[in-house]
Order: structure tokens, then sequence, then C-alpha cells
């Protein structure tokens, strides 16, 4: 085991849902072959539904076919968690990063995620927490600003995190947010007093955050890199 070293960080602004979930699958496999180092997906998706393997379709509260009325889609996926929205104005991190070479275990790696986005929070003066006891990501009282829902495969990890930045949230209006009831989901734009800047500076500011809570010594930046040329199983 050795500790973090290199993370590439992928900007790669929108990009369609499927397209990402295949691009983590061919970097998941190479990351297992060691072909590349920890890798960092940052972007963004159209509004989309997501459930992970647990298939809590319950959990959306509107019929599939009234989906494309709102501009929606909905993907099942392999990762942990329940049914969550992505969509614009949302930063969203998928890790493909070692635990093993990092040396530590899928409990604490979560924890890191979460510490990560309450970090992010603090630089707006938000004092965000993790959730209680079966409340996954990261609240402020009983409003939830980031969720988190990852796999790990052999080690190497997909999926990862989205924190409300100032994203539409009617959509999750449709949707028992992660399972749980009862309560709200919001953002940091309806959460702080500080104006906030450019959406890029705040994703960068999360990742900045990702990196220091991982311990990496070094970051290296992939701007609007080209799956399709580069990744030709996506195709």
């Amino acid at each position: 085991m050795r500790g973090p070293g290199k993370l590439e960080v992928w900007k790669m602004g929108f990009v369609n849902y499927l397209d990402a979930l295949k691009l983590q699958e061919k970097l998941v496999s190479d990351r297992k072959l060691c072909r590349i180092p920890d890798t960092l997906l940052s972007l963004q998706h159209p509004p989309i539904y997501t459930l992970g393997k647990r298939r809590t379709d319950h959990n959306l509260l509107l019929p599939v076919s009234e989906l494309k009325n709102i501009g929606a889609e909905l993907h099942y996926t392999q990762r942990g968690g329940d049914i969550t929205f992505h969509g614009p104005h949302q930063a969203i991190l998928y890790p493909i990063i070692s635990l093993r070479e990092i040396g530590i275990g899928a409990r604490n790696y979560v924890e890191k995620l979460e510490s990560t986005m309450i970090e992010l929070s603090s630089l707006y003066g938000v004092k965000a927490c993790a959730g209680q006891k079966g409340e996954t990501g990261v609240w402020i009282g009983e409003r939830k600003i980031g969720a988190i829902g990852v796999r790990v495969s052999y080690g190497i990890t997909s999926h990862g995190l989205a924190y409300n930045i100032d994203p539409d949230l009617k959509y999750f209006k449709h949707i028992v947010p992660c399972g749980i009831t009862d309560k709200e989901v919001t953002s940091l734009r309806r959460e702080t007093a500080t104006v906030l800047p450019a959406e890029e500076v705040i994703q960068e500011q999360l990742i900045s955050c990702f990196a220091r809570l991982f311990g990496y010594s070094t970051v290296t930046w992939k701007e609007n890199p080209s799956i399709f040329s580069d990744h030709e199983s996506i195709d």
C-alpha cells in the first residue's frame, strides 16, 4: 500500500448520463489494470433521475410515462443508495480511485466524500453535517444539500457525489430523495448569504476540497477531454 499521489481531474461540462456511465466503466477497468492514475470526473448532467441497485421504484412519485413532460429521464444503476436527481447547476464528482492504494475502506471513503461537501459549504458560511444514522449525504438541519451514491469494485470506486449549487428544486418534489421521507432538499444558493461566484469556480473549489481531504500531492487537469475519441468503447 502507498499513499495517494497523482490525481487527474477531467473537467467535462455537460455530459449525457449514459455516456458518463460507460466512461466510468471503461476508466474503472483501466484503473484496475493500473493503466491510468486515480481520476476524478467533474461534470453536470441534463435532468435525470437515477435509481440504485435496490430498485426502489416506489420512491418515484409520478409515472415514468410523464417524465418526458417535465424534461427528465430515468436510469437504473449499480451504485448504492436510493433514487436521486441530477440536473443543471449541480456539481457532480465521479472519483475513479483505488481505495487499496490510498489505504482506506468503503465507510471511510464515504465519510471523506461527505467531508468534501461539508468543507465546501463552510467556505460560504453554511454549516453542513453528515446525516444521522440511515441518512446518507450532507445536510443543513433537516434540509439535504448533497447526495452520495457509490460503487466499489475490487477496490476501485465509481459514481460519487452530487452537490446542489442552484438546481431547480421542483424536480425533487417528484421523488422521495434518497428514500428519506419528510425531509427537504436545499441548495447553496438558498442557504448562503454570500453572493456566489461563477459555478465553475465553485466546482473547482469542490475539487480542491476533495484533493486535500484525500491527500493527493499532485493534481493535473484535463479541460474538456474528448471521451469519444480516446475511449472508443463508449461509441
